[in-house]
């Protein structure tokens, strides 16, 4: 890898994890569900009374550890780009989107709910074309299933997501949430990230984020 393709790399990187906190901010506003991984924070941000910025850090840096005592082979730079920007970048987004939408109609959180998916999709491209490192979430399934191999991914990374689900509900209760407020955290927007991300993700990888790092179309 030259150097320039490094540097490009590394922007996409940059690039990708900052659109997908923005995506993150406005799922929060959406209230319809999160990602599977932001369930759980989410459940831990109503129990742990900290900045959510922070508060990612910490959880990220403990499953950092994991992921260095198993296999270091999936942490790269863009690990540590998304562990120590994700969190505030979404804190921010979040807190700025409040003040301009206030009392949002489902309607609104519907039309946030959609843009969202669509941005994190976007973003998601970039940040894995660029090829420098994974989430430390996403590094837990890959270490299962390659460096253990204890099973195929995609059912490893179902049943990840579902522990990541149960335990945010936990926590969003044991905080004093209701059973009616769980769909704000784990919603339609959580079933619509676990299952029909890929899709999207592959039409921009396709058309967007691959040329951009090879400068020419790829083959669809």
């Amino acid at each position: 890898m030259n150097r320039d393709n490094l540097k490009k790399r590394i922007a996409m990187s940059l690039f990708g994890v900052i659109i997908c906190a923005v995506s993150v901010g406005i799922f929060k506003i959406a209230a319809l569900g999160v990602d599977p991984f932001q369930s759980f924070m989410a459940g831990l941000d109503n129990l742990v009374p900290i900045s959510f910025g922070t508060l990612y850090v910490i959880t990220n840096a403990v499953l950092l550890l994991f992921a260095l005592v198993f296999d270091r082979h999936y942490i790269g730079i863009a690990t540590f780009i998304n562990l120590f920007l994700l969190g505030y970048i979404t804190q921010f987004t979040y807190e700025f989107l409040q003040t301009v939408i206030t009392a949002p109609s489902i309607l609104v959180r519907m039309i946030c709910l959609v843009i969202g998916v669509v941005i994190i999709c976007f973003g998601s491209a970039f940040y894995m074309t660029a090829d420098l490192g994974v989430s430390t979430y996403d590094a837990i399934a890959l270490i299962i299933c390659n460096t253990w191999k204890k099973g195929q991914f995609q059912y490893v990374r179902i049943i990840t997501d579902l522990v990541c689900v149960v335990l945010g509900c936990v926590l969003f209760l044991m905080a004093g949430g209701s059973v009616s407020q769980i769909p704000t955290i784990a919603g339609i927007g959580t079933i619509i990230t676990a299952f029909f991300m890929g899709p999207l993700i592959e039409f921009f990888n396709v058309h967007i984020a691959r040329p951009v790092l090879h400068g020419k179309k790829q083959p669809g």
